[in-house]
This record gives C-alpha cells, sequence and structure tokens, in this order.
C-alpha cells in the first residue's frame, strides 16, 4: 500500500508495479488529484528549485531543456507517468489514512481510512483531476483497509495549513493578507504594492513572478539567504540528442546535475568562507552599483547550514535592477492600515502582504501508527538508511534529500524496498523490522533527522525520527555513497531482522540511546561570526 499520489508516491507505485506484477498494489491518496506539491501550490511563479533532470523518475527521464521548470510542467509530467504506468488505475482518491496497526499475529498492518473526505483546494472548483475522482457531498465514512507492507509517501508537511505566525500589530492592517500555500484563484497585484514577507525559495519565487506581472514588490526579510543564479534550461540536451538520442542525452543531463551537485555541495562544507565569497561576489556582479550586497544577501551562518535558494537565469537580480522588485532586511515592529511598519521606522505601503513564512511540519501524513498496541512515536526512533523506523516492520516512508533534488533519494529507499521483498520472497518471509544496537554501541550521537538550520525544520524539530553517526543508521545527504548502499549493501546482518507470522516483533518503545532534548540544528562545528553587524 502506497500512501499519497504526489512526485514520490507515482514513482514508487510505478516502479513496485513494475518489480511486482503478481501483487495487489493500490495508492490511496487523500486529495481529490494527484500530484502533490504540484498541485497544490498554485501561487505565480512556482517552479522546482533543483535541476529536473535529477528531479525526474530515472524510469522515465526529464526530457524538456527546461531544468528550472514551471509548477505546471511539473504537474504534467507525474500525471503522464502515473498514466503512462498504469498507476493512475491504482489510486483511490479521497482516501486519508488515519492511523496504521501492526499485528505480529498475522504481519499486517490494518488501516484506518477516511473515504469520501473533502479537499478544500478542490471542493471549491479548479482544474479537473485527470480522472474524475467525484464529488464531495459533505460527508466521509471511515473504512479498513489491509496491506502487507506500508509504504508512506505523504511529505514532511502539512496540506492543509502553511506556518502562519501572529505579526505585531496585524489587526490594524486594512489590506489583503496571503499566505502562498493558500493562494486565491484570481488575485490580481498588477498596479498594485505589494510586501512579500520572508526570504526562503517561495519568497524568491514570487518576488519576481509579480514584478512581471505589474506589481510593485518589496521582499521584507529579518536576514538574508545564501542565493545562486542557474540557467533555466539546459541547452545541451537537444544538441546532444542529435547525436545519441533523447533518452540517453536525458540521462547524461542527469548524471552531470548529480556530479555538480555532490561536488558542489562538497566543497561548501569544506571551504565555507571560500564559498560564500564565491556566492558574494557572483551575486554582486548581478545587482546594481552601489547595492548593499553584505546586507540583503550575505547571511551569518555558512552555505548549506539552510538551503541555498535557486534564482533561474537571475531573475530576482533582473527584477532588482529594473525597480520593479526590492529588498528591505528589517524586522516588522507593527502594522498601519495602509502597510508595515518597520523598526528603522520605515513605512512600508502594502496592498497585499504575502506571509512566505514557511511550511508547517508533518510526518507521514499525520497517521497514527501502533505495533503490537503500543503507539509508535516518530521521534523516539531512529531511522535506517533514513527510510525506515526502528521496531518497526514492514513499513518504509519517502524524505528525501535536503541537498540534492528530492527524487533521488526516494528512488534509491524504492530500489532497496524491492530487494528486501525480494530476498522475503524467495525465503517465505513475511516480515522485516530494523533492530538498533542496544545503548549507545554502533549507533554514536543522535541528531534529527533532518540536520538544516530552516525555521521549519526548527520549529518541527520535536516531531522527528532521530538518526545514528554511523551507517546503516544515518542519513548521509550524499547520493554516490547511498548508491551503493542502497542497491548494493546487504540486505541481510545489516541491521534488518526477517521472521514470519505468530512471532512478535521488537516493540516500538524508546530508541536504543538516550534522546537528547530537541535541539534546532544538528551539532556542527562553530566557526567565527563574520565581522558584520546585521539585524
Amino acid at each position: 500500500m502506497v500512501v499519497g499520489a504526489g512526485l514520490s508516491g507515482v514513482g514508487a507505485a510505478a516502479r513496485l508495479r513494475a518489480a511486482f506484477p503478481g501483487r495487489s498494489i493500490a495508492v490511496l491518496e487523500a486529495r481529490a488529484v494527484s500530484g502533490g506539491t504540484w498541485d497544490l501550490f498554485r501561487y505565480p511563479g512556482v517552479r522546482s528549485d533543483s535541476d529536473m533532470a535529477t528531479l525526474g523518475y530515472s524510469f522515465r527521464p526529464w526530457v524538456d531543456e527546461r531544468s528550472i521548470a514551471p509548477g505546471a510542467a511539473i504537474l504534467q509530467y507525474v500525471r503522464d507517468t502515473a498514466a503512462e504506468t498504469g498507476v493512475e488505475q491504482l489510486v483511490r482518491y479521497r482516501h486519508r489514512v488515519v492511523g496504521a496497526d501492526w499485528s505480529s499475529d498475522d504481519d499486517r498492518w490494518t488501516l484506518r481510512v477516511e473515504t469520501g473526505v473533502a479537499d478544500p483546494t478542490r471542493d471549491s472548483g479548479g482544474p479537473d483531476a485527470p480522472r474524475d475522482p467525484g464529488t464531495h457531498d459533505g460527508t466521509s465514512t471511515t473504512t479498513t483497509l489491509t496491506t502487507s507492507f506500508l509504504f508512506l509517501a505523504s511529505g514532511y508537511y502539512r496540506y492543509d495549513r502553511g506556518h502562519r505566525p501572529e505579526l505585531p500589530g496585524e489587526a490594524a492592517y486594512e489590506g489583503e493578507f496571503v499566505h502562498p500555500q493558500q493562494w486565491p484563484e484570481g488575485l490580481d497585484t498588477a498596479g498594485r504594492d505589494v510586501v512579500v514577507i520572508g526570504s526562503g525559495a517561495t519568497a524568491m519565487t514570487l518576488v519576481p513572478a509579480l514584478a512581471a506581472g505589474g506589481a510593485r514588490v518589496t521582499m521584507l526579510q529579518r536576514s538574508p539567504t545564501w542565493v545562486a543564479a542557474l540557467p533555466s534550461r539546459d541547452r545541451r540536451l537537444l544538441p546532444r540528442a542529435r547525436r545519441i538520442g533523447l533518452r540517453a542525452s536525458a540521462r547524461v543531463s542527469r548524471w552531470r546535475g548529480i556530479a555538480t551537485g555532490l561536488v558542489t555541495y562538497r566543497f561548501s562544507r569544506r571551504a565555507p568562507e571560500r564559498t560564500g565569497r564565491i556566492l558574494r561576489e557572483r551575486v554582486a556582479a548581478r545587482l546594481p552599483e552601489g547595492f548593499d550586497v553584505d546586507r540583503h544577501f550575505v547571511p551569518r551562518y555558512d552555505p548549506w547550514d539552510e538551503r541555498l535558494c535557486v534564482v533561474p537565469d537571475g531573475d530576482l537580480f533582473r527584477a532588482i535592477r529594473e525597480g520593479s522588485a526590492r529588498v528591505v532586511t528589517d524586522t516588522i515592529a507593527g502594522f498601519t492600515p495602509r502597510g508595515v511598519r518597520l523598526t528603522s521606522g520605515e513605512e512600508l505601503t502594502a496592498d497585499v502582504v504575502v506571509t512566505a513564512t514557511g511550511l508547517t511540519l508533518q510526518l507521514f501524513g499525520g497517521v497514527r501508527m501502533t505495533v503490537d498496541g503500543r503507539e509508535v512515536d516518530p521521534a523516539e526512533h531512529v531511522t535506517y538508511k533514513g527510510a525506515m523506523l526502528d521496531g518497526v516492520p514492514n513499513m518504509a516512508f519517502a524524505i528525501g534529500y535536503t541537498n540534492a533534488s528530492w527524487t533521488l533519494k526516494i528512488d534509491l529507499v524504492v530500489a532497496f524496498v524491492e530487494r528486501v521483498l525480494r530476498s522475503m520472497e524467495s525465503r517465505g518471509e513475511s516480515r522485516v523490522v530494523p533492530t538498533a544496537p542496544t545503548g549507545s554501541r554502533g549507533l554514536g550521537e543522535l541528531t534529527p533527522l533532518i540536520d538544516l538550520r530552516s525555521g521549519y525544520v526548527a520549529r518541527g524539530v520535536h516531531l522527528m525520527p532521530r538518526q545514528g553517526a554511523r551507517t546503516p543508521w544515518r542519513l548521509h545527504q550524499d547520493y554516490l555513497r547511498d548508491l551503493v548502499l542502497f542497491r548494493l549493501g546487504r540486505v541481510r546482518g545489516d541491521g534488518l531482522t526477517f521472521g514470519s507470522a505468530g512471532g512478535r516483533a521488537r516493540g516500538p518503545g524508546p530508541a536504543p540511546a538516550p534522546v537528547p532534548a530537541p535541539m534546532t540544528t544538528a551539532p556542527t562545528t562553530t566557526r567565527p561570526t563574520r565581522p558584520k553587524d546585521r539585524p
């Protein structure tokens, strides 16, 4: 059973269906349509923040020269993949999994599923689903389904609402507040003053898109983010395709993207100050003379302590040069009826305030799990290869890379699940459970699964599983290392315990070593703060 029909779920179901044609596979999707993130997000300019050669599926390469693609193109790619692989016929829409209970007596998961549930993003209108999922009549029912293996591909954040902190004095404002995750259909910002609060990928996508649509845009940030301008098109794809074919050319682009990403990331972590200087120089070269680059585009943290933001073809910098957008680095003191009042005393006029303030983290789609009657709290468990939880049988989950394209990791996880299931089939086994070493031996220091300092991670760190310091209990954030681990590494004798119905699985008690108090980040090497006095 695959939970979720987004980019991860469709990819997982397609691969599992091809690998096990004799098995029954179903995909449960809470919403009325497929596509996940790429259907949910409708704000202006929504696009990928990594190259599509690596974000696309390995079994169905991205063959468009747009390497930074618009959300609509990615959505169509996901749906075309679902249709071509037969996954679309496996999807049960408006099926929200609210609970999953494992029984070692029969080695089965029993899922509690709400069917016919409302989809707030669709029941008020919008584009049609790839096939008619039915309409919501205001009622839902609860049913149960059973499965031998559970694959959770429901993402890592809440779909129903983003993070929206209360802003000081916001009640005084008479204009319109908008959150990107619930962008109003038909909102016209042409000729209007728009303030975008935030400095992450969403803000940097919105600002040039709104400016191109005729708005006067201010990006208001409390502190800056590292930014890199990348080309939006793969100019080599089609010329190379004339020599070796389109799919082969796409695979070359994929491996080139993987290699470039790995080299860049490793260099930035080993030489953060030099990387910072390079990023600063490249940003400065795209901005007007006299622009305060250090204040607005040089953070106080090292590159990749938080995810690097990509601006395709430098569109954000172009909007700043042309005068249709500007960046203000300050904090909010309050609101007036017509805008935002800053700590510095400046007032920003705003007809619309966009709160690009991030996501609300939610693991496994909020599914409540039990193993033999005992509740599973993910925060009390360590992860196996960043894809399974210790003590939880026959379950894998899709959490991708934070320093590379999300799908690269999901592809490896599904390949490993295939290997595990084949091994179980060959021996007539019905259960596999990660079994962590007792005590701290073999685990080392425990840290949160996602070791970024990004706001949404810091806010939700108390919900996350932990990871150890050593393989296979650590998520390496390194595709080549994981490629060997997932595709060539041992299936047996490396932390997994296999068995059959009747014996009880090791219960889902606390992690095998004391879990430290909630942290806002994994431990990192302390470096001197750069000599810049920024707010």
